[in-house]
C-alpha cells in the first residue's frame, strides 16, 4: 500500500467500502506519517485534498482522521486542520502504530527502545520468579534448556523452547502486565528481520548457556542474579543480531 513502492492508494478493493475503506486510508495516512512523508509539525491535506486523493466521500476520510487521531498521531483542531504531532505523542503500544514504526526504523532506533524496555522487564520478572520457584517450574525450565542443547541450531524446535523458556519465567512471576507488554513488543519487533536475526549454531550454542546462568541463578534462589543474568542474555543477544 506504499505509494513510494509504487502502488496505488486503491490498492484496496472497492468491494471493501465503506465499512473497512476508512481502515485502509488510515493505515495509508499512518505510513505517510511514520515515513517522513507527512513530517512532525506539518499539516496534512485538508478534506478536499484528501477526498480527491483517496477518491472517497469527506464521511470516510473523517473515519480514518479519526482513527489516525486516535492513535496519537496528529492533532485535529477546527480553524487551524491537522497536524503530525511529535513522535513523544504517539501511542507506540497500539500494535499498528508500533509495526508501522519498527518497519520504518532505518536505523534501529526504536529496535533498541524494544529490546531495551523487554530487557528491563525480564529482568525484574527473574529477580520476582526466583523467589517463587516450585519443583514443578525448575523441571520445565530445564527440560527447554536440554532441547536448546540437543538442538544445538536455529530450529524450529530450538526457538519454540527458547519461546517457552522465557515465557515459563515471566509466568512464574506473577507479573501479568509485564508479560503482556513483552508479547506486544515482541510481537511486533520480531516481523523484523533485523530483530529475529540469523543465528549461527555458534550463536545458539552461546545463547543457552546464558539461558542456564540464568536457570542456576533461580535454582538458587539469587534473585539478583537472575535478574543480572537475564539483562545480559537480551543485551548480548541483540548487540550480536544489531551488528551483524
Amino acid at each position: 500500500m506504499r505509494a513510494e513502492q509504487g502502488t496505488s492508494e486503491r490498492s484496496w478493493s472497492w468491494s471493501d467500502r465503506p465499512a473497512r475503506l476508512g481502515i485502509h486510508i488510515a493505515r495509508e495516512l499512518m505510513i505517510r506519517i511514520v515515513s517522513g512523508e507527512n513530517p512532525v509539525g506539518t499539516l496534512l491535506p485538508n478534506e478536499a485534498a484528501l477526498c480527491e486523493t483517496f477518491g472517497v466521500s469527506r464521511t470516510v476520510i473523517r473515519e480514518a482522521v479519526k482513527m489516525v487521531e486516535q492513535k496519537g498521531l496528529i492533532r485535529v483542531r477546527q480553524g487551524e486542520g491537522t497536524t503530525v504531532n511529535q513522535r513523544e505523542e504517539w501511542n507506540l503500544l497500539d500494535p499498528l502504530v508500533l509495526e508501522l514504526v519498527i518497519d520504518h526504523d532505518s536505523n534501529a532506533d526504536m529496535l533498541d527502545d524494544v529490546v531495551g524496555v523487554r530487557r528491563l522487564l525480564e529482568e525484574e520478572m527473574a529477580r520476582r520468579a526466583a523467589t517463587r520457584l516450585v519443583e514443578q517450574d525448575r523441571a520445565e525450565l530445564s527440560a527447554y534448556l536440554d532441547i536448546m542443547d540437543r538442538e544445538g541450531q536455529f530450529t524450529d524446535a530450538f526457538a519454540q523452547a527458547d519461546f517457552d523458556f522465557h515465557e515459563k519465567l515471566m509466568r512464574i512471576s506473577g507479573n501479568l502486565i509485564g508479560v503482556s507488554v513483552v508479547h506486544l513488543l515482541h510481537e511486533e519487533a520480531r516481523r523484523s528481520l533485523r530483530y529475529r536475526g540469523h543465528p549461527s549454531p555458534a550463536d545458539c550454542v552461546q545463547s543457552n548457556r546464558e539461558h542456564r546462568d540464568v536457570f542456576e541463578a533461580l535454582v538458587g534462589g539469587d534473585g539478583d542474579g537472575a535478574a543480572s543474568a537475564m539483562g545480559k542474555h537480551i543485551h548480548n543477544q541483540w548487540v550480536h543480531r544489531r551488528d551483524t
